[in-house]
């Protein structure tokens, strides 16, 4: 005779997730390739911007004009890296199978977050101040 204690069960079953170290390198591995889709995707907003309204935007690309740029690139890297705020305890909860199979759904809307943020910002506070 099997003890109920002896056979777990499978529905309510998870794998252990592992140790701290495999979880943040199974985070990086999904996270990391898909920074620079992210990346690519507000470098697309910003350099449509400038495209699209070129005689406009021709005074404000100066030399000057990169370091705030810059600051805000590395800002919205520093807001990708929230995803990892969320993945991580995700995967050491009981949701973790269903979770890896949706995450991408988090980059999705994380991403489009981004890109509301960056066209709002160009259309609102920088085409409007630029002569």
């Amino acid at each position: 005779m099997i003890s109920a204690a002896a056979s777990p069960n499978p529905v309510t079953a998870t794998p252990n997730p592992g140790s701290f170290g495999d979880i943040l390198s199974e985070a990086l591995r999904y996270w990391e390739p898909r920074r620079i889709a992210y990346n690519l995707l507000l470098t697309g907003i910003v350099l449509g911007w400038i495209g699209f309204t070129w005689p406009h935007f021709r005074s404000a690309l100066t030399w000057s004009s990169l370091l705030p740029l810059f600051v805000l690139a590395v800002l919205a890297n520093v807001c990708y890296c929230a995803a990892y705020l969320a993945d991580i305890p995700l995967q050491y909860s009981a949701y973790r199978i269903g979770w890896r199979r949706w995450r991408w759904a988090l980059w999705v809307l994380g991403s489009l977050l981004a890109s509301a943020m960056a066209y709002y910002w160009i259309a609102d506070e920088i085409y409007p101040a630029v002569s």
